[in-house]
């Protein structure tokens, strides 16, 4: 004789299938936020090698150059000071010539642009 197929066991299986898509489902989602939540754009992230230190609210980058982060430096290094409890100094525009991002200075260009030369020796722009 020949068994007739309940209908309960593929209603069951399609039970099990869907908690097993939806559980799926839901770790996925969590990984994706877990790795969204750790994901934060730093000063001098990537390829600049992290905070060397600061000039002024200048992020001064280990690779040499400037970070155009809009945070304060001071305030994210924790309120550094500099000598004698005074604030770190500025960029300034430079009057020897010298634009070494690290030496606090920088040239203007041509058309206004502001810049310093990383250790590499190409300019780094600061910020408006």
């Amino acid at each position: 004789m020949m068994a007739v197929p309940s209908r309960e066991e593929p209603a069951a299986s399609n039970l099990a299938t869907r908690w097993v898509s939806r559980a799926v489902m839901a770790l996925a989602l969590t990984l994706v936020s877990v790795t969204a939540s750790e994901a934060t754009n730093t000063p001098c992230s990537g390829a600049k090698g992290g905070i060397s230190g600061c000039q002024g609210e200048t992020f001064i980058c280990n690779d040499g150059s400037v970070s155009a982060s809009k945070r304060s430096c001071s305030a994210y290094m924790g309120g550094a000071v500099g000598l004698l409890g005074s604030p770190p100094a500025e960029m300034t525009p430079t009057v020897s010539g010298e634009c070494s991002c690290r030496s606090g200075a920088y040239c203007t260009g041509p058309r206004g642009g502001r810049y310093c030369i990383s250790d590499n020796g190409k300019k780094s722009y600061l910020r408006k």
